[in-house]
């Protein structure tokens, strides 16, 4: 049976534990270009467009983050991917914490990116629900428009802004709302993460306005085994915007976790 999600694959098994990278909204897997291309070199690394972005499936309505996690469980083992390190930002790293705690066995390794596991509060699901009826009645641009100077600081090299822009502007407005209907409605992962006992990265830009860095000093001190890196010169998209120290940052917890294996 041919996979329900659009995906990236790259590299090849060896001794060292695949890597699976989930992207955030409103984005697609060419988020993740620096990564796949710096570790595909030496690991197999796998990664999605999720239902509603990139070339997947638009499914219109509520995509709740329990669907998301069944989507990339249900990928994974049509790649014969049993193990892997799992890595998701903003967006991405709530569906990580939401695979965690329905398949933990699998995940070897977490990366938490630019997220925050607390459930949605009544103002944020009633501004997650107009955003979503406004992407529907006005498409994307306008959103896009907004909002690009917060997802990566202003003072970011144009071509990562085009690029972002881009990913935001070709997002399905369907795709984009039903995520955002989802969202409103996920759980509370804060204590999930204090039972998550892998080696585990937490990485925020320091300049994210959206999941600043005191969310992300709040779940690593949650999480029993794992790191946190706050990375200058960068926003709410470090990945792309800070590729090097990303990179950096994520090649030390997959190092971490072959040396375990």
């Amino acid at each position: 049976m041919a996979p329900f999600l659009a995906y990236e694959d790259q590299g090849t098994e060896s001794s060292t534990v695949p890597l699976v990278l989930v992207h955030g909204h409103p984005f697609d897997r060419t988020m993740w270009a620096p990564q796949i291309e710096a570790f595909s070199a030496h690991r197999r690394v796998v990664a999605p467009d999720l239902r509603g972005y990139g070339a997947s499936p638009v499914v219109p309505g509520s995509t709740p983050l329990s669907r998301f996690a069944r989507d990339v469980a249900d990928l994974l083992d049509e790649l014969d991917v049993g193990t892997f390190v799992l890595a998701g930002l903003s967006m991405g790293g709530q569906i990580a914490m939401e695979c965690h705690r329905q398949f933990p066995g699998r995940i070897r390794g977490l990366v938490l990116a630019d997220t925050f596991p607390a459930a949605e509060t009544a103002r944020g699901k009633r501004e997650r629900h107009a955003l979503a009826d406004r992407l529907l009645r006005e498409g994307m641009r306008g959103y896009a428009d907004e909002v690009l100077e917060r997802m990566v600081a202003p003072y970011a090299d144009v071509r990562v802004k085009a690029h972002v822009h881009r990913m935001m502007t070709a997002t399905p407005p369907e795709g984009a709302a039903a995520a955002l209907r989802g969202r409103a409605e996920r759980p509370d992962y804060r204590d999930l993460l204090t039972r998550v006992t892998v080696p585990s990265l937490v990485v925020v830009g320091a300049d994210d306005t959206y999941t600043p860095v005191a969310d992300a000093e709040a779940m690593h001190a949650a999480l029993p085994n794992s790191a946190l890196r706050v990375i200058e010169g960068a926003a709410h998209l470090p990945n792309l915007e800070r590729p090097r120290e990303f990179n950096e940052a994520l090649g030390a917890l997959l190092t971490r976790v072959d040396r375990a294996s």
